[in-house]
């Protein structure tokens, strides 16, 4: 047993490095679109433990019943119930990142549809990826260099969505006295969908990004399409 918990203070950097890399392949233009997601039996096991208990609650013993197999081969792939929470969260964070970066490239000029691709884009990953999604409160579980770097990457979206709702303000498309907290506020509530969203729900996950991107802009007040949008 002190060798397991000798394992789980090592850092396993080339791991932690492969996971920024995400769990699916990049989607490129077809960023509405998604696979069936296939983790490593691992981390699915990992997955549905948190799910189920929580971080805390979670049991590293029980994530290797899960999969079948003994502790010292699951320390052998991740050296901690920690890593395999930063393997989960990172690799999530990137494929969020990934895709609101090709539905921002794919909007144009106008600063109403920058907002709508990204809130679009960010609320269908937490419908469609909302396991993953729902991994977001165990942060405060994280240490705090694992911690740091997670939310550095999530506070990339934050500024992602910042710059185009000042491009708005700018342009008198939005019209909101207290851009920054409006920024917080989509975010918030596009991330409070995977607490809710059900896919045997009444609405389909398009619906429910629909509606989010309307809340979006009453949020920014915006005015509506302007005679002379600002040029490229």
């Amino acid at each position: 047993m002190a060798r397991q918990t000798s394992r789980t203070k090592q850092p396993h950097r080339g791991r932690r490095e492969e996971t920024e890399l995400g769990f699916e392949p990049d989607p490129g233009a077809d960023w509405r679109h998604f696979e069936e997601l296939e983790l490593s039996p691992f981390l699915e096991a990992a997955l549905e433990e948190f799910g189920a208990h929580g971080y805390h609650g979670g049991s590293v013993r029980a994530i290797a019943n899960r999969v079948g197999v003994t502790l010292p081969t699951l320390y052998y792939h991740h050296g901690s119930k920690q890593d395999l929470l930063v393997t989960l969260l990172m690799g999530s964070m990137h494929d969020i990142l990934v895709r609101c970066r090709h539905a921002l490239d794919a909007a144009g000029d106008l600063p109403e549809d920058r907002v709508a691709h990204i809130v679009e884009c960010f609320t269908l990953y937490m419908t469609h990826r909302r396991r993953l999604a729902f991994l977001d409160g165990e942060v405060r579980n994280l240490e705090p260099d694992n911690r740091e770097r997670y939310l550095a990457q999530r506070n990339e979206l934050s500024v992602m969505l910042r710059r185009v709702v000042v491009e708005g303000i700018e342009d008198d498309a939005f019209t909101t006295p207290y851009p920054a907290e409006a920024v917080r506020a989509i975010i918030s509530m596009c991330q409070a969908v995977a607490v809710w969203y059900r896919a045997d729900g009444p609405l389909t996950e398009a619906e429910v990004a629909r509606r989010y991107v309307a809340l979006a802009l009453d949020t920014l007040a915006f005015r509506g399409r302007r005679k002379n949008p600002r040029k490229p």
